[in-house]
């Protein structure tokens, strides 16, 4: 299990001004394939939104896109429910790692 709290930006540079917080957790699931299971939470607290966005599902690592379910939120994204299109932007071994995340929401209330 691996626990983590890393600062989410807008670009892919690693000192661009942060926007917020990817709080959460994962772990290697299977030993036929490189997979994982998430559990995260986006923590925003910008000028623009103020609020967490919940993630939790399968991670299958090789795959070169991966949809993990929008759970749950709060703040501006109150009972939010959508899909997190995930993509390893880049990696250097086990060391270092840096999503992309594109993230589509719809309301639910």
């Amino acid at each position: 299990m691996v626990v983590f709290d890393d600062p989410i930006t807008l670009d892919n540079n690693l000192h661009s001004e942060p926007v917020g917080r990817a709080q959460g957790f994962y772990l290697y699931d299977r030993k036929d394939v490189f997979t994982a299971w998430l559990g995260f939470t986006f923590v925003l607290n910008s000028t623009d939104y103020k609020g967490t966005i919940n993630f939790a599902g399968a991670d299958p690592l090789m795959n070169k896109t991966r949809d993990i379910s929008v759970v749950g939120g709060t703040g501006d994204f109150f009972m939010t429910r959508g899909i997190a299109t995930v993509m390893t932007d880049a990696f250097e071994g086990e060391v270092y790692f840096r999503l992309r995340v594109d993230i589509k929401l719809y309301e639910c209330y």
